[in-house]
C-alpha cells in the first residue's frame, strides 16, 4: 500500500489487510479498460509489482453492488436503533436521505475521495474525478471493499462517524418538526392543498455556465385556475432543475411560514389587548 493510500485507510479508519480490495474499490471502469487496452497493445509487457495487474484490480461496478447493500443495511440498523419511536415510513425516509447519491457524494468529498481515484488519462482531464456520481459510486465501493476486509464493524464505525453525525440529526429534526426531509415541493403541495389556496407551478427562468458546471434558476408561482400565469411565490437556484425546484420550494416555504407566525404574533397581541380591557 502506497503513502497516498495509507492516507486514505487513515481518513477510512481501516487498515487494509487486503489492499487490493481498496485499489479496486477507487479503480473506475475508464482506467481498467484503458490498462486493458494496453496490455492488448503490448502482450508480452512485464507485470510490476505492486501495480493493478498485480494487485487483481479491475473496475470498481461489481463493488458498488455490494457496497450499497451493506451501506443500506448499516444506517438501517443504526436507525432502527436509535429511533424506536420511527414508523417504517419514518425509518425509510431518512434512510433514503442517508444513502442517496447526493449526500453520499459529499461524504467522499469530505474525506477527500476524490484524489484517490484511478481513471483513464482522458477521463481525469476531463474533470471526471469530481463528479457527484462517480464520487458516490466509488464511495459504495469503498464501502463493500470495508465490508469484505474487516466485516460489518469498520463499516459501522464509518457510517456513524460520516453517514450519519450531524446528517442524521439534522433530518432527525425536520421529521419532528413536520417538514419534508428535504423533499421541499412535497411539503409546499401540502401546504398549499390544505390552504385550498392553488397549485404550485414551476418554470426554469435561465440556464447558466458550461455543460460540467451548470447552475439552473427556477421561479415556483400559485396557479389558482385554469389560464392564469400564477402568481410569484419564490425563486431558487441549483446544479440541476430538479434542485433549483426544490430550492424555490424551499423559500416558498420559508416566506409562508414567516406570514403565519406573523399573523400569529398579531392575534395572540389582539387577544392581549382585549384582556386588558376593563
Amino acid at each position: 500500500m502506497d503513502a497516498v493510500l495509507t492516507e486514505l485507510e487513515t481518513a477510512l479508519g481501516h487498515g487494509f489487510a487486503r489492499p487490493e480490495l481498496l485499489v479496486r474499490a477507487l479503480t473506475h471502469s475508464s482506467r481498467a479498460n484503458e490498462r486493458a487496452a494496453s496490455e492488448r497493445a503490448v502482450p508480452d509487457q512485464p507485470v510490476e509489482s505492486g501495480n493493478e495487474q498485480s494487485t487483481g484490480a479491475g473496475d470498481n461496478e461489481r463493488l458498488e453492488f455490494l457496497g450499497d447493500a451493506v451501506l443500506g443495511l448499516v444506517v438501517a440498523e443504526a436507525l432502527f436503533i436509535a429511533h424506536p419511536e420511527w414508523q417504517e415510513g419514518e425509518l425509510t425516509r431518512v434512510r433514503s436521505q442517508l444513502v442517496s447519491r447526493q449526500h453520499m457524494a459529499e461524504v467522499a468529498v469530505a474525506i477527500g475521495l476524490g484524489s484517490h481515484l484511478r481513471l483513464s488519462r482522458g477521463e481525469d482531464r476531463g474533470g471526471l474525478r469530481s463528479k457527484s456520481t462517480v464520487l458516490s459510486n466509488s464511495m459504495e465501493a469503498v464501502m463493500a471493499a470495508l465490508f469484505l476486509d474487516g466485516g460489518l464493524k469498520p463499516v459501522r464505525e464509518f457510517a456513524h462517524r460520516w453517514v450519519m453525525g450531524e446528517a442524521a440529526e439534522h433530518l432527525a429534526e425536520e421529521l419532528r418538526s413536520g417538514a419534508a426531509l428535504g423533499n421541499y415541493k412535497s411539503a409546499l403541495q401540502e401546504h398549499l392543498q390544505a390552504a385550498r389556496a392553488g397549485a404550485p407551478v414551476y418554470r426554469l427562468k435561465s440556464e447558466s455556465g458550461p455543460d460540467h458546471r451548470k447552475r439552473f434558476q427556477v421561479e415556483v408561482r400559485l396557479k389558482v385556475g385554469e389560464g392564469e400565469p400564477g402568481k410569484p411565490l419564490a425563486r431558487g437556484t441549483g446544479s440541476t432543475k430538479k434542485q433549483a425546484e426544490q430550492d424555490a420550494a424551499r423559500k416558498a416555504l420559508e416566506r409562508f411560514r414567516a406570514a403565519q407566525s406573523k399573523a400569529d404574533t398579531r392575534t395572540s397581541g389582539a387577544e392581549k389587548e382585549e384582556q386588558a380591557e376593563p
